[in-house]
């Protein structure tokens, strides 16, 4: 990945450092392997979309749900690669487990079939987004972009606009509506929701970035 100066927010030697690696104590890291500390902050951010996905609010055909604000802390808490890997791994254990909204579970949400032929889930495309949104959001955090508020803000409208850039389509072809119809029910009733999870979100990095400077005897 090519990586502009624009968008380059920390010193060289900060970069790639985000939250997420100040989330195992101390005591703790230095009895595991990077390897096992790497794995255990996905599971974790996994089980935590899982978590947030069971906070919905019923709409058809896509209903509101917490999980987009999962997505995004753990993607901008982790990094790129552990963000990324951290969204799959929740899409994957969805195959599974009822993690996905509502407490589903099932391949079927993102491709099933139907009299043998194949027939796409309505929420299959946001599933999707979200890995994508989770591994750019990351690497945006690992640039510094959530270090303040605005660029948190900007780094999270850009982790949410993936996901509907993923969603919208995939909602057409699901459903054979038209995009007026797609818009009316799988963008424009999200929009004020995920504003407000926007701006939580945001506020929530530049805090603990803070409290970690606060500790730096624990870096």
């Amino acid at each position: 990945m090519i990586v502009t100066p624009r968008l380059n927010r920390l010193p060289a030697a900060e970069r790639g450092i985000t939250i997420g690696d100040f989330l195992v104590p101390v005591s703790l890291g230095e009895r595991i392997s990077a390897r096992a500390r790497h794995i255990a902050l996905m599971v974790a951010g996994a089980l935590f979309i899982a978590l947030t996905a069971q906070v919905v609010v019923p709409l058809n055909p896509v209903p509101i749900t917490g999980q987009t604000l999962g997505v995004l802390l753990v993607g901008g808490a982790l990094g790129s690669k552990r963000g990324g890997f951290s969204a799959l791994l929740y899409v994957v254990m969805g195959f599974f487990l009822p993690v996905y909204a509502g407490q589903t579970q099932g391949i079927q949400h993102i491709i099933g079939s139907s009299g043998g032929q194949l027939v796409l889930g309505a929420t299959g495309g946001y599933l999707i987004g979200f890995v994508f949104a989770g591994a750019l959001v990351g690497r945006l955090a690992e640039l510094g972009w959530d270090r303040n508020f605005l660029g948190a803000v900007a780094a999270f409208v850009v982790g949410n606009l993936v996901i509907y850039a993923f969603g919208i389509p995939w909602l057409m072809l699901a459903t054979g509506l038209g995009i007026n119809a797609v818009i009316a029910g799988g963008l424009t009733p999200f929009l004020l929701g995920d504003g407000l999870k926007i701006l939580a979100a945001a506020a929530l990095f530049p805090a603990a970035w803070w409290i970690v400077g606060r500790r730096p005897a624990e870096r």
